[in-house]
């Protein structure tokens, strides 16, 4: 009975969406806002972890005497709203059926078809538009240029 209840659970995996270019460009646009403000509540909540725990070696060491205990509900509430910033953003990105490589750099990736190759289109905050593919065994090291003059003749992106 329990191994049944096992596979209702189980949902298959909806299939990959697919991107054109001009598909993945306007996703990009949309998307690029979320990206930022993911990078910037990470970079943040990363501040925040130090503080919390340089605060919480403070207590131990001085054996929780001189606790500011209002500082640390406040940088909790911080804490807790700054994740829910960055796990709001990155749903929403991922949503969309693009893939976030690196939050740190970024990298975005969105599922494409070139050259009848599944592959991802890649680019990178801080680009002005979506210029470079690479092989879905690949990474970011294996870029290239997403020109259509260059995959050859009667290649088209799809």
């Amino acid at each position: 009975m329990a191994d049944e209840d096992d596979e209702k659970d189980e949902q298959p995996e909806p299939p990959q969406r697919i991107f054109t270019l001009t598909e993945a460009e306007r996703t990009r646009q949309e998307l690029e806002p979320f990206l930022i403000e993911a990078i910037d509540a990470r970079k943040r909540l990363s501040v925040l972890d130090q503080d919390l725990t340089a605060i919480s070696t403070r207590i131990m060491m001085m054996g929780g005497v001189l606790v500011a205990y209002a500082k640390i509900a406040e940088k909790r509430m911080q804490q807790q709203n700054l994740t829910e910033v960055m796990k709001t953003n990155l749903e929403r990105i991922l949503s969309t059926g693009c893939l976030i490589k690196d939050l740190d750099m970024g990298l975005l990736d969105f599922p494409a078809i070139v050259d009848n190759q599944e592959v991802y289109l890649c680019w990178k905050l801080g680009e002005d538009r979506i210029r470079y593919y690479h092989r879905q065994d690949e990474g970011y090291s294996g870029r290239k240029p997403l020109d259509p003059r260059d995959l050859g003749p009667g290649t088209q992106l799809q």
